[in-house]
């Protein structure tokens, strides 16, 4: 079995530890890497390669490190297929929602090309007598990245291209589910012109993890996942004094007012719902139409398009949605379905037996649709994580409105209304982070930040965006003097005590 590796100063090093995670092929269900676990004493050389190098890179103009990021955008651009094609074989994404996926990262490496204009300080000249005041935004250093294995390209690329574009010298820690996109990203830096041990990738698993939160060398640490993990994250960063951000699980609800667009709302939850087998933070799980009316007419609409998916291998163009990335992941959401019918909750589409001709080893699923969720199943409170629809009906606004108000996720929420005042008003006291008005997957541009509330954020700073760039920065504030110099003249006296 073919051995992958670390990335350490610029190169592919051969893991040293016995301890090995398989990774799949998620189509035919064939193990194709053994991917090697970092040992504690592997993962703090990773970390003194990035000390290292720190000192060089920080002093390195910020317009020479955007010229760099100027070229890792080249390169993306210019391997687009390759990445996409490794994504879906090991993630299992569709290679169109895979290209779609990296275009996302590819839009914060193209914010972080203008991060000299935002690691400019303040100056203000005569704040008293003689005296000037100033601030300056300096790296933190050595930073860590732990990613998940939904996003192997998009959240490395919220983090990396940030950080290093602010000087620190970054480590990522890649889902040992789908490591080969994250390793080909980092040999891309390089190739774009960064220094040795600027980027480095340790695979590993919680060792690694406890690892890099432990080592007072490194000074942050952004984390996407699970929200136990987050929440475990955040607190041991916090007991190590460490600046952290952690972004946790998610129950996006999409609310459908009488008065929505039907077509536009059911085409909206079918991308938002299935698109990448349901494995997103952003995919739209809960669908709250208000009125019964509205629900029926929903259901009706979405049964068939469900049961019409084109469910295939992640390489094939025809295929609208493509496998789970584990046997372990896809007998979980299997587990979710089984539960929603013992709740009684009602299985409008059933997706649990679908195989793939010629892929049945795939880890295939097909679309599953609930009907007449309430909000006290587990169905409704966990998050899933998988192609399964919940409907709960809601028979009015209010109802629609607590519903993701009072779920401990708080990550996004869409609304499909004709009703200008109904959007203001849902999006002014709905209590989410990201608000989507006939939208339905919010996600903000890279020039401004993601993140959620509550469960599905721990830490003050979101993703990317002007926080991405206070994250990954200190400010530092001068208050300076000066002497009167050589303007005075020459001093012929001797100086006395006392005597200015």
């Amino acid at each position: 079995m073919k051995q992958l590796y670390h990335f350490v100063d610029g190169r592919a090093v051969p893991g040293e530890s016995d301890r090995f995670s398989p990774v799949y092929n998620a189509s035919t269900g064939e193990q194709i890497f053994e991917l090697p676990l970092a040992t504690a004493d592997e993962v703090r050389a990773v970390i003194a390669s990035s000390a290292k190098a720190f000192p060089g890179w920080a002093n390195t103009a910020p317009s020479a490190r955007a010229r760099v990021m100027f070229r890792f955008k080249d390169l993306l651009e210019q391997n687009m297929d390759e990445l996409s094609e490794l994504c879906s074989i090991e993630h299992g994404k569709v290679k169109s929602d895979a290209a779609g996926s990296i275009t996302r990262g590819l839009e914060v490496v193209e914010f972080a090309c203008g991060i000299p204009q935002l690691l400019k300080g303040e100056f203000s000249a005569n704040v008293a007598a003689g005296i000037d005041l100033y601030s300056m935004r300096q790296p933190l250093g050595v930073v860590a990245g732990i990613t998940p294995f939904n996003f192997p390209a998009m959240v490395p690329m919220w983090m990396f291209p940030v950080a290093i574009a602010c000087g620190n010298c970054f480590i990522l820690k890649p889902s040992e589910k789908d490591p080969s996109l994250p390793l080909r990203l980092a040999e891309l830096m390089m190739e774009a012109g960064a220094p040795e041990g600027v980027l480095n990738v340790v695979n590993g698993d919680k060792l690694a993890v406890d690892t890099l939160i432990e080592d007072p060398n490194v000074k942050a640490v952004s984390f996407v996942g699970s929200t136990p993990i987050a929440n475990y994250v955040y607190e041991r960063c916090a007991h190590f004094g460490k600046r952290v951000q952690a972004m946790g699980g998610a129950k996006n609800h999409m609310i459908v007012m009488p008065d929505a667009d039907m077509e536009q709302a059911v085409d909206g939850l079918m991308g938002a719902g299935y698109g990448s087998a349901g494995e997103r933070c952003m995919a739209g799980s809960v669908a709250v139409p208000v009125g019964q009316d509205t629900a029926d007419e929903l259901v009706a609409r979405l049964k068939p398009r469900i049961e019409a998916l084109k469910v295939g291998p992640s390489l094939d163009p025809a295929s609208e949605m493509g496998p789970l990335v584990t046997a372990e992941h896809l007998a979980k959401v299997k587990g979710y379905v089984d539960l929603g019918v013992q709740e009684g909750a009602d299985l409008v589409v059933d997706g649990r037996d679908f195989r793939a001709q010629g892929y049945e080893n795939g880890f295939f699923m097909g679309g599953c649709l609930f009907d007449n969720v309430t909000d006290d199943m587990r169905i409704y409170k966990e998050e899933i994580f998988g192609p399964v629809l919940s409907v709960v009906r809601a028979p009015d606004f209010d109802e629609a409105l607590r519903l993701p108000t009072e779920h401990e996720f708080g990550n996004g929420v869409a609304i499909f209304t004709r009703d200008g005042d109904a959007a203001r008003d849902f999006t002014a006291n709905v209590e989410v982070g990201m608000v989507g008005i006939n939208v339905p997957i919010p996600v903000p541009m890279a020039f401004y930040s993601f993140g959620g509330w509550k469960n599905s954020a721990f830490g003050d700073m979101n993703q990317h965006g002007p926080d991405g760039v206070r994250f990954y920065t200190r400010t530092k504030t001068v208050t300076s003097r000066w002497p009167t110099g050589i303007r005075a003249g020459a001093e012929f006296a001797m100086p006395t005590p006392g005597s200015e």
